[in-house]
């Protein structure tokens, strides 16, 4: 059996981290359905402008909505569109099977937003509603002005995929703003059935601190501030509070481990998969990484709920001088300025094809 479909036995979502209309063209998404377990996908900025800039597949689209009228931000949604509803729908029937828990994409709201609240929750309702398809998650940023949108947006029935957390406190900041919503939904007597994941980036820890700590600490980071957040997750999803949501036909928002292919050379490319196996959780991993994972991927035991040895890991870190809260704040900036600056490049990519389209 390969790993893919153990992680998915075990209880965990396997999701790609990637769109291009060449895998849609070209079968490939829909094979990667089929023979590797794969339920869901995400997108960010980045992929669109590496898929735009990588070769001419949308070239003919482009040309066309250049004749519409279309340019900059509103040529990249209509492209973008097509392609996350065309993946939407060879999803749609993993949804229905599991009544809403799976079967998922997700499309980013413009990354200059980040930190406008107002035209976040706008554009969110705009996307989601232009989309049309139940299973598209709208990816907002779990900043301090994005948590109010976030908010807003479950409370207006739309889909969120949180994203930009990277530690527990932020993942506990975005659970509780999507229980706010859903709890505002409970009381207007609206349906408490809305989706959401809380997107927790991995990686970044581990290559943000791998010259500053000692050699048996490196690569150790990611794994325990996953780790801690599963604990969390759990114990969020046992309270009280959650299981009165649930009760009223509310569901879990799922804890979702993003970035999580390996950024050092020298160790194992499976590394955060094989070591984050967490029931009910997701795992969106690049293609390089879900090819890995189905080849050579080693499943062992699953994540405990307790979060393991992680707080011992952690106390670690903090002897050697790492200071996680402010590093968690640190990354989740330079998270934000990583997709302004590739949302900048995606716009350049797209006016320089533009140009040379038209002059064609």
């Amino acid at each position: 059996m390969k790993a893919t479909a153990k992680l998915h036995d075990l209880g965990q979502s396997l999701w790609l981290d990637n769109i291009t209309r060449d895998l849609l063209e070209s079968g490939t998404l829909a094979r990667y359905i089929a023979d590797l377990s794969v339920t869901g996908l995400t997108s960010n900025p980045t992929i669109f402008d590496h898929a735009i800039k990588g070769g001419d597949d949308y070239d003919a689209a482009i040309r066309s909505k250049l004749r519409a009228g279309k340019s900059g931000e509103g040529l990249f949604f209509e492209l973008a569109l097509e392609d996350i509803t065309r993946a939407a729908d060879l999803f749609r029937p993993v949804h229905e099977r599991t009544r809403g828990v799976d079967g998922w994409v997700s499309l980013e709201v413009s990354p200059l937003l980040a930190h406008d609240t107002k035209t976040t929750l706008a554009v969110a309702k705009d996307l989601h509603a232009r989309a049309g398809r139940p299973n598209l998650f709208i990816k907002i940023p779990g900043t301090k002005e994005g948590i109010p949108a976030i908010e807003e947006a479950i409370f207006a029935g739309v889909p969120v995929n949180v994203t930009l957390l990277f530690s527990r406190e932020h993942y506990v900041a975005a659970a509780e703003a999507y229980l706010r919503g859903v709890e505002r939904r409970i009381a207007a007597g609206l349906s408490a059935d809305v989706g959401s994941v809380a997107s927790l980036f991995i990686s970044r820890w581990d290559v943000a601190v791998a010259t500053k700590v000692p050699a048996p600490l490196v690569n150790k980071l990611g794994i325990a501030i996953g780790q801690r957040s599963y604990k969390a997750y759990c114990d969020m999803v046992a309270s009280p509070r959650y299981r009165r949501v649930m009760n009223e036909g509310g569901r879990p928002q799922r804890l979702l481990f993003a970035s999580t292919g390996t950024k050092d050379p020298k160790a194992p490319d499976t590394m955060y998969v094989d070591a984050l196996a967490a029931p009910f959780t997701v795992n969106t991993m690049p293609e390089k990484t879900l090819l890995g994972v189905a080849d050579h991927g080693s499943i062992g035991a699953a994540t405990p709920a307790d979060g393991g040895d992680c707080e011992a890991v952690l106390g670690q870190f903090k002897s050697a001088g790492v200071d996680i809260d402010a590093l968690a704040a640190q990354l989740q900036n330079e998270g934000a300025d990583s997709f302004v600056k590739s949302w900048n490049e995606l716009m350049g990519v797209l006016a320089s094809k533009s140009a040379l389209l038209k002059a064609a």
